[in-house]
Order: structure tokens, then C-alpha cells, then sequence
């Protein structure tokens, strides 16, 4: 048993939806529903070299923020990085009572998630599992309380280790509790991956790394980009959910792979797959998934010698040719691409800044922005950089490292996104 801050990732596996249609019946009715939709996502990786978090007889409450609304919703847990089943003893969700860091449910809305009709399931080793569809009136831009029991000494390997959320872990089976009282507070997402909703408003997937993912975002105010972007859909009434895709240190080419008696070595297991690697099941996997947003490049560019080894130094040809295998594969699927430009960052605290790297961006924004081959180019950069020198963010945008945007710039970028794009 652990009470230590059990700070752990747990990996979001975009589950396939193959395995929802046999489930429908079990939970929800007795048709399969019109269609789903993807309504808040998160990217599962593994964790670090070392002993992993063990939590038994402990229950996992979340806090996620979805972005469409429905009378049905549907569950998605992870196993992914997992070396063995994954038994988890409960789950149910409820809508959140209160807002910022409160876990607690609003009295009449909380649901047992059943499996196949059943209340406990084992996740096998390297896989997802959707639930059955549970009966649940979610309105749109609101939060769902979460909560996952595991009653058998469980260690943590997969996780999305920066959720920018307080979820919490408490003793015992309190899955149902209105309340709980919390052993440890920790901003990660565990074995927990996706949730949808039922309803044909198509999806899009914001792909992308820390930018994308929340980071240096005040936590508990889902003031990530696309956050803010779906707030803009939902006010002028265009319906579809936007799910978050990003991951913090993500490349669009390499795995994590830090250098042997680096300080990276404690972390970068965090970093998850690169986007070509995990593309198939973060993105296509989604339900109702329509459109895609790409903003994935920096990391590529700084890596190399700091978190990684320099051997993986790449080129603007390298970067453009991992965007147009991303193309490829949208297009092949049916979703729209849309590529957005990489963000400046020259003085950065973390070491990416050359002159070299930042040819390479301008090489690879010139592209996005004039190669035609994305459906439509979104100018991130345009609308961030510093007027009077538009190699950095511009200061009122900036959250002290010149290299995430502070909760104002997500505000930018979100508003950078032309919403006729997602008609």
C-alpha cells in the first residue's frame, strides 16, 4: 500500500473504437447509438527507469473538462504501457460540483461505468478498454468527476503525466462518495485516456507537445488552447468536440532516448512516442475524429544535445517530411490537416535557441504557411511573436522561459484558429 505522494503518469491510449458496438446493449438501451464523439482525450506514456508507484486498495478520482456535451457517455482506460493486466475493481462517473480544484460530485448524477455488463474489468497487458455507454446528461464545457478503484497492488506504468488538474487518491472503494478525503494530490491522469459522448458533432485533435498540452498554464482553470478554443466553438454555436493530443517534450520524430547520466533520464520516458509513432492510436482512434491541428516541431529542434543525443539533430527537410506523413495519413482516414506554424523562441531558458535551429523554423513555417500541401496553414507564430522582434514571444504573451505561451497567449492561439475551418 502507498500514501506517498503517488505522483504518477498514466498513459492515454486513444483507444480503438473497434471494441464499443458489441458493448452498447449491456449498459445503455437496445440500440447501438447514431454516432460518437471524442469530447476530452489524454495521451498515455510510461514512466521512468526505476520502481514504479504501487497503489492498492486505493481509489483514483479525475477531474476532466470535456468540451461537447450528450445524454451518453462512454470511458476509455489504459493499459498501454502496462506488462501485465490491469484489474480495476470500479469506476464511475459523475458530474463535478464546484469548479478549480474541488473533486467533488453534484449530488444525483453519479453512475456505476460498466464493461460488458460488468462493474470490475481486466485490462490486458499493452491495451485499452471502452466501456459500455452509461445514460448521463453532460453539458457541454463542463467537468466530470472520474473515479477508478483499484483494489489489488497495482503498479503505475502508464500515465499522461501533466494533466494541469488536481485529481486526487483516496483509501479504500469511495468511488461514490460525494466527497473524498485525499491521501495525495498529484497533476497526472492515470490509466484513464478518453471519454465521448454520444452525438454526430465530429471531433478535432489538437496534436501536438507542451504547448499544446497545458504547460505553464495556471492548473484547474483548463486554460489550454484548446480549451479555449472549443469555449469559442460552444459561443458561436458550432458543434464539435476538441480533444487534446499534446504531450509535454513530444517530437514529431524520435522517441524520448536521453543521454546515458543525463538529468533526462528521470523524465523523458514522460515525453511520449513521437507523433508518427503514436498517430494511429492518439489520433485516428478518436471517435468522430474530422479534423486535425498540428503544432509539433521545437522539440525536434532542441532536443538534440540537451534532452537527447546531438546525433539526433534534424533538418527543415527531416521536419517537413514527418508533416507530410502526417497528411498522408489524415487524408487516407478522411480527416481534414491543418498544419500550424512552430512558435519563436529565441532566448529560451532551455537551451533550444541557435541561429541555426531558428532557420530551420522559418524554413519549416514557410512551408506550412505557402506549401499548400496542409488543407489550411494556422499562424501561431504571426499572432504570438514579439512586434519589435518577432524571433520571441512577445512579453505580454510570455510565461518567463520564451518558450510556452502564459495563460494569455493560449488565449491568442486559441483565437488564431479560424473557426470556419471547423464547419
Amino acid at each position: 500500500m502507498s500514501t506517498r505522494r503517488e505522483v504518477l503518469a498514466l498513459a492515454s491510449g486513444a483507444a480503438l473504437a473497434a471494441a464499443a458496438p458489441a458493448q452498447a446493449a449491456a449498459a445503455g438501451g437496445s440500440r447501438e447509438p447514431a454516432g460518437w464523439t471524442a469530447t476530452w482525450a489524454a495521451v498515455p506514456t510510461t514512466i521512468p527507469p526505476g520502481a514504479p508507484t504501487v497503489l492498492e486498495d486505493r481509489t483514483v478520482r479525475h477531474v476532466v473538462h470535456v468540451s461537447a456535451g450528450g445524454e451518453r457517455v462512454r470511458v476509455r482506460l489504459t493499459n498501454e504501457f502496462g506488462d501485465r493486466p490491469l484489474f480495476v475493481g470500479e469506476v464511475r462517473v459523475a458530474r463535478r460540483s464546484g469548479d478549480g480544484a474541488s473533486t467533488d460530485t453534484l449530488p444525483g448524477t453519479d453512475r456505476r461505468v460498466t464493461f460488458g455488463g460488468r462493474a470490475a474489468a481486466t485490462i490486458p497487458a499493452g491495451a485499452p478498454l471502452v466501456s459500455d455507454p452509461v445514460r448521463l446528461h453532460v453539458p457541454a464545457g463542463t467537468e466530470l468527476a472520474i473515479s477508478l478503484y483499484l483494489p489489488r497492488r497495482t503498479p503505475v506504468t502508464t500515465l499522461a503525466a501533466f494533466a494541469y488538474q488536481d485529481n486526487v487518491i483516496a483509501a479504500g472503494n469511495v468511488t461514490a462518495a460525494p466527497t473524498v478525503t485525499p491521501t495525495a494530490v498529484l497533476a497526472q491522469n492515470l490509466f484513464l485516456s478518453g471519454v465521448s459522448v454520444e452525438r454526430r458533432a465530429g471531433a478535432a485533435v489538437a496534436l501536438g507537445d507542451s504547448i499544446t498540452n497545458g504547460a505553464d498554464t495556471v492548473a484547474n482553470l483548463n486554460h489550454r488552447w484548446p480549451d479555449l478554443l472549443a469555449r469559442r466553438l460552444r459561443d458561436a454555436r458550432i458543434d464539435r468536440g476538441v480533444v487534446n493530443l499534446g504531450v509535454s517534450g513530444n517530437r514529431l520524430l524520435h522517441d524520448p532516448n536521453p543521454p546515458a547520466g543525463s538529468g533526462a533520464e528521470a523524465y523523458a520516458a514522460y515525453f511520449g512516442q513521437s507523433a508518427l509513432r503514436r498517430f494511429d492510436r492518439d489520433v485516428l482512434a478518436q471517435p468522430g475524429a474530422r479534423f486535425l491541428i498540428v503544432l509539433l516541431g521545437v522539440n525536434d529542434l532542441g532536443h538534440p544535445g540537451t534532452a537527447a543525443p546531438a546525433d539526433e539533430t534534424v533538418t527543415a527537410d527531416d521536419l517537413i517530411a514527418g508533416h507530410r506523413q502526417l497528411i498522408a495519413r489524415a487524408h487516407e482516414a478522411g480527416l481534414s490537416a491543418y498544419g500550424a506554424t512552430v512558435l519563436p523562441f529565441k532566448g529560451d531558458t532551455l537551451g533550444f535557441y541557435s541561429a541555426e535551429n531558428e532557420r530551420k523554423r522559418a524554413t519549416l513555417n514557410r512551408w506550412i504557411r505557402t506549401g499548400g500541401e496542409y488543407d489550411a496553414a494556422i499562424d501561431f507564430d504571426a499572432a504570438i511573436r514579439d512586434r519589435t522582434d518577432p524571433l520571441r514571444l512577445a512579453p505580454a504573451y510570455d510565461s518567463g522561459d520564451h518558450l510556452h505561451p502564459n495563460d494569455a497567449g493560449m488565449a491568442v492561439l486559441a483565437a488564431a484558429v479560424p473557426l470556419r475551418l471547423l464547419r
